[in-house]
């Protein structure tokens, strides 16, 4: 399969693609590369935390308020 058949596909057979493809990754998580950016974004995020510079919602909250962004 080619980028221009993944382009055409139903969305509901991309979701299907995309968890597959997720559940293969977490299955073999030893030979998931630490990212550089990723352990940056983390460190900048528990600093902001602890801190108190950053917002911490419950995740009933989290997803009502990342849902009323897309309607």
């Amino acid at each position: 399969m080619n980028i221009t058949e993944l382009h055409n596909l139903p969305v509901l057979e991309k979701f299907k693609i995309i968890e597959a493809l997720w559940g293969d990754l977490v299955a073999n998580e030893i030979s998931l590369p630490n990212l550089a950016w990723h352990e940056t974004a983390l460190q900048e995020t528990e600093e902001k935390y602890l801190s108190g510079s950053i917002e911490v919602l419950d995740w009933q909250q989290a997803k009502k308020e990342l849902r009323s962004q897309f309607e």
